[in-house]
């Protein structure tokens, strides 16, 4: 089945129509409470090393899907619960500047190759053994300014010119000096780091703001999770990006194009600690159902559930926790026990959820609920730990080094349940604090085993899934789900993410306001992840940048 990302650019102005009734009735949002505050002066501008996918879609959109890298960069550690604001301090050790080295090394053997250069090199050579300088300065003028997300500097395509024709000198092939030159551009700074640049703003004495190529850079990475495409870089150069009309175009436009998807697919793997499935493993024994097909399919079942709802349906984020539709393979099938018609093994389906069915949402599916979980046995306080941190953005602390758990680990422990296991550790006071906060969400959960399975019974002994989230209490799953769709904490945790990611730096007290005002137009557009990616990239506070930035 081929996914179908549906566009969600025609939903714009129904978006719109729906806000302009609250605005008029006064029924939900006072006006100032939808009017963007006064600006603190901005942060300073970031520098953000380029990501495995961001390199991989920018190679794509340049050269076409069938040229890649062939290579994976390091994973960052996470800052404030996203890889992506890691990438901000990220340094490029000799380890990683040979990952980068070989990937261009590939990347230009590949565009250069007899199968592609025909497409992609706009020009011939007047003798393909010798240099042409000028088809060389076409070539990598036109490719450096999609790379370096800007224009080449007249020094910068001398350069790296200079480079092919000595490079073509030495092979006597004028191809072999353009993948020379082409591999020089894809190790540079300027494109392995995505770099912000300021200037005065000219409407507010003594302000910055982006310049006009940063602000592009911020907005495609923002809603494709890739570099400017021609487009956009054009508008930037124009200096359109400054107008309001001319960056509602651009922001109408990336909304409605495909790579929408893989901008809000991205975020959410990102958000949703999606790499945990690199290493995900159980007990063949315990779980021979849960195959690692499983485990590959359980990654892209979460995905695909998250860029359906929010993109193809512009569905209301909170219903991610209920709602009842999904999408199954073959090995899934296996895991959920369901009969679903599926075909081939690969082959994914769509799948509505009987409404008596004990899974809905997103907390009740395989991926979350193995990713939080033992080897060998479900964990009602790693679950409950990852519903706090991922969806509420509230730290809980880590355990003390010295705690014993020994009497939970025995083959003999009287405990039959992860209720009785949970009542044991709230009996010491130095786990009590953080399992008051963490098992009474987690325990909503214990209906599914270590590998997602539904079960009714552990140790002979019937499961209570009843549990309590900011004061709702719930008897299951399904109960847990609705109380996260209440939650307040739930959608400003949301909009702090989507606001990190995009502006990638970490939010401060200085940002309370905005992210209370994105909060609010949130709301009052239905809680519809297009419409507040609208909002972000159309706010002034978007661009914004501290005075001493350069």
């Amino acid at each position: 089945m081929t996914y179908n990302y549906l566009s969600v650019g025609t939903k714009i102005a129904s978006v719109a129509a729906a806000l302009a009734v609250v605005l008029l009735s006064g029924s939900s949002q006072s006006s100032s409470a939808l009017r963007e505050p006064a600006s603190k002066g901005g942060a300073p501008t970031v520098l953000r090393l380029i990501s495995t996918a961001q390199y991989e879609n920018t190679i794509a959109n340049i050269f076409g899907a069938d040229v890649n890298s062939r290579t994976t960069f390091p994973a960052l550690s996470r800052t404030n619960g996203l890889i992506s604001l890691a990438a901000t301090a990220a340094e490029v050790t000799p380890g990683l500047l040979d990952n980068f080295d070989n990937a261009a090394r590939n990347v230009a053997a590949q565009v250069l190759d007899p199968d592609h250069r025909d497409v992609l090199i706009p020009c011939r050579p007047k003798d393909v053994h010798s240099a042409d300088e000028a088809c060389a300065r076409a070539f990598i003028g036109k490719v450096g300014r999609l790379l370096f997300r800007r224009s080449l500097t007249p020094a910068e395509l001398d350069t790296y010119v200079a480079v092919a024709q000595r490079s073509t000198e030495k092979t006597h092939d004028f191809y072999s000096g353009l993948q020379s030159g082409l591999s020089g551009l894809l190790v540079a700074p300027e494109f392995i780091y995505f770099v912000e640049k300021s200037e005065p703003d000219p409407a507010r004495s003594g302000e910055m703001r982006l310049d006009g190529v940063s602000r592009a850079s911020r907005l495609s990475l923002l809603f494709w999770d890739a570099p400017p495409d021609e487009e956009l870089l054009r508008a930037a150069e124009k200096g359109e990006l400054f107008t309001d009309r001319g960056l509602n175009r651009q922001v109408d436009r990336m909304l409605s194009s495909p790579n929408l998807a893989k901008g809000v697919r991205a975020f959410f793997a990102d958000m949703l600690f999606a790499e945990l499935f690199d290493n995900l493993a159980k007990d063949p024994v315990i779980y021979p159902r849960f195959t690692q097909r499983a485990v590959t399919d359980a990654r892209e079942q979460m995905l695909r559930i998250v860029v359906d709802h929010l993109v193809s349906r512009n569905g209301d984020y909170r219903d991610l926790f209920t709602t009842r539709h999904i999408f199954l393979t073959r090995s899934l099938d296996m895991v959920y026990d369901i009969g679903a018609p599926t075909t081939g093994a690969l082959d994914w389906v769509p799948y509505e959820l009987p409404e008596n069915d004990p899974r809905a949402g997103i907390l009740t599916q395989i991926g979350f609920l193995t990713s939080y979980a033992h080897p060998g046995r479900s964990s009602a306080t790693k679950r409950g730990k990852a519903v706090r941190e991922v969806f509420m953005c509230q730290k809980v602390p880590n355990p003390p080094a010295n705690v014993d758990f020994s009497a939970l680990e025995d083959p003999k422990s009287p405990f039959h349940t992860a209720r009785e296991r949970v009542n044991f550790h709230l009996q010491n006071p130095v786990c009590a604090g953080c399992h008051k906060i963490t098992d009474p969400i987690g325990l909503a959960l214990e209906n599914f085993d270590g590998a997602g399975q539904y079960r009714t019974v552990e140790g002979g002994v019937q499961i209570d899934a009843s549990g309590e989230l900011s004061g709702e209490k719930f008897s299951d799953a399904r109960g847990l789900g609705l109380a996260m769709h209440n939650s307040s904490a739930v959608t400003s945790c949301l909009v702090k993410r989507l606001y990190e990611f995009g502006v990638g730096r970490v939010t401060t007290s200085d940002d309370k306001q905005m992210l209370e005002y994105l909060g609010d137009r949130f709301a009052a557009q239905g809680y519809t992840v297009p419409a507040l990616l609208r909002t972000v990239a159309t706010s002034r506070g978007f661009f914004q940048v501290a005075a001493n930035s350069k």
